[in-house]
């Protein structure tokens, strides 16, 4: 017998179904002749013939069911296959993606070390230029600051804490939806200022100006991107007192951002503030405060009128105020930014202590006495007690100390000894030239109501502290003197341990 096919195997088994369904409709007809005569035996025979007919009915439905999933299983299986295909055709091309991949990275590795060593001599020769030009930069230096004199915004005595805090470029993106300063930019806003807090204006120039043109070419002038390199450009300027190329590089960065996304957004309210430190440092209040006035007007209206970047601005407008000995607004501008603070950031964030001791300076310098001497206390007070805890007849604060000092001054003055309390500020978690400036700024409130004994005690306490801040900075400088020298001396020793492997061959 020959094998079948399915096909066949299907068509033939239809064709037997069609059969016996017609086999038992005869069957049936032919039972109900039969009733009719009465023959049983015949009857009895008929419903067996019958039942088997219905039997091979059934297993020929099993039969055709059971082809139908076979040609299931067949597709299903035709459809695998193409997919096996397919994913070696892929698995393939990812194996030829991979090894063009590792070539390239291996290559890129090794432009990364060839660069990675032409920086490192590239600093090694610009550390030797500078220890070279040293003297002379510092000749022109002050000529450049005889020619352009600096007026300080603040007396001496409250120097350290009264300067007004520009905002950083890095900053704006946090401020508000919309545009963002892209990521490369702020990662060489943060390289810049590396370079410029360690002095080496000689790199962190150049790297802007190649920055800003490259900006320029690819983007246009009037571009967000370019306002904000001019931005960090003016900073790096203003730091070294490059006061007239800071402000036109800012006024450009502020038309820049007006036209582009806007008078109201919040970069053109820090290039605002920048600009305005920037007149106030000059001693042009008058220029700044209107520029300051604006910048709080755009925080105010994007970010809310209890944001504490809001206080911050507020900080900046009262000390143009007071500049100007409008003592009025500087006293309510303050008084906001200080409930501001407190509310928002609560009584011990640090801008707390330099708000109250700003506050209380304005009230020194229009003789409200009590009123400075009770915001410069608790500003002491509260420094004190989160170093050495709660205040009682055993652990009293310096301004405590030196009262005492006051009232037994025509006694031995060894009695009450105040050492131990010299550096206590140091450790306080309040920022330290607060607290610095709030003992030289009581002592003077102290001095002008006659008790000079006290004065003197908080002036060389702050003193001290100084002193030893002084100590510590010329501590850190040393160390990272050396550490450059150590890593120019090991340049140089490779430097020539190659060339004479050179000379060798």
């Amino acid at each position: 017998m020959t094998q079948m096919t399915q096909d066949e195997i299907i068509s033939n088994t239809k064709t037997v179904i069609q059969g016996l369904e017609a086999l038992r409709m005869e069957h049936h007809n032919l039972i109900s002749g039969i009733s009719a005569t009465g023959d049983n035996e015949k009857h009895h025979i008929m419903k067996k013939n019958i039942e088997s007919i219905e039997l091979g009915l059934g297993e020929a439905q099993v039969m055709m069911a059971l082809a139908s999933h076979l040609q299931n299983i067949e597709a299903e299986k035709q459809k695998l296959k193409t997919q096996v295909r397919r994913l070696y055709q892929e698995n393939a091309w990812l194996r030829d993606e991979l090894a063009n991949t590792q070539q390239k990275f291996q290559t890129s590795e090794q432009t990364v070390a060839q660069l990675e060593e032409e920086k490192n001599h590239l600093l090694f020769m610009a550390s030797m230029k500078k220890i070279e030009d040293e003297n002379q930069e510092q000749e022109e230096n002050s000529e450049k600051l005889r020619a352009d004199p600096v007026v300080e915004l603040f007396p001496e005595e409250d120097h350290d804490e009264r300067n007004m805090s520009p905002t950083p470029p890095s900053h704006f993106a946090n401020q508000t939806s919309g545009y963002e300063i892209p990521a490369r930019l702020r990662t060489l806003h943060n390289l810049v200022i590396q370079y410029a807090s360690q002095g080496r204006y000689e790199v962190a120039v150049p790297l802007c100006k190649q920055a800003l043109e490259d900006l320029e070419k690819t983007s246009g002038h009037d571009h967000p991107d370019v306002a904000t390199m001019l931005n960090i450009l003016a900073l790096v300027y203003r730091d070294q007192n490059k006061y007239k190329e800071a402000a036109n590089l800012l006024n450009d960065a502020l038309t820049i951002r007006e036209k582009t996304l806007g008078e109201k957004h919040p970069a053109v309210a820090a290039t605002l503030n920048n600009l305005a430190v920037l007149y106030g440092k000059r001693g042009k209040y008058k220029d700044a405060e209107p520029l300051c006035k604006r910048a709080l007007e755009i925080r105010e209206k994007v970010l809310g009128r209890d944001h504490p970047d809001v206080a911050k601005q507020l900080n900046n407008l009262a000390l143009l105020c007071q500049n100007q000995g409008k003592y009025d607004e500087v006293e309510k501008y303050y008084q906001r930014a200080l409930e501001i603070y407190e509310t928002k950031l609560g009584p011990d964030d640090p801008n707390v202590a330099k708000t109250k001791n700003n506050l209380a300076s304005c009230y020194l310098k229009q003789g409200k006495y009590a009123e400075a001497e009770v915001l410069y206390k608790q500003v002491l007070t509260r420094a004190h007690e989160k170093e050495f805890g709660a205040i009682d007849s055993k652990n009293k604060p310096i301004w405590q100390v030196a009262e005492e000092r006051e009232e037994r001054k025509f006694e031995n003055k060894e009695s009450t000894p105040y050492g131990e309390y010299g550096g206590w500020h140091k450790a306080a978690k309040v920022d330290s030239p607060t607290v610095t400036t709030t003992l030289k700024n009581l002592g003077a409130l102290y001095r002008r109501q006659g008790m000079y004994e006290a004065a003197e005690t908080l002036e060389d306490c702050a003193m001290r502290s100084r002193k030893e801040a002084l100590d510590l900075a010329k501590q850190s400088k040393v160390a990272q003197i050396l550490n450059d020298k150590k890593r120019s001396k090991h340049l140089k020793d490779e430097t020539e341990i190659s060339e004479k492997d050179e000379k060798k061959y």
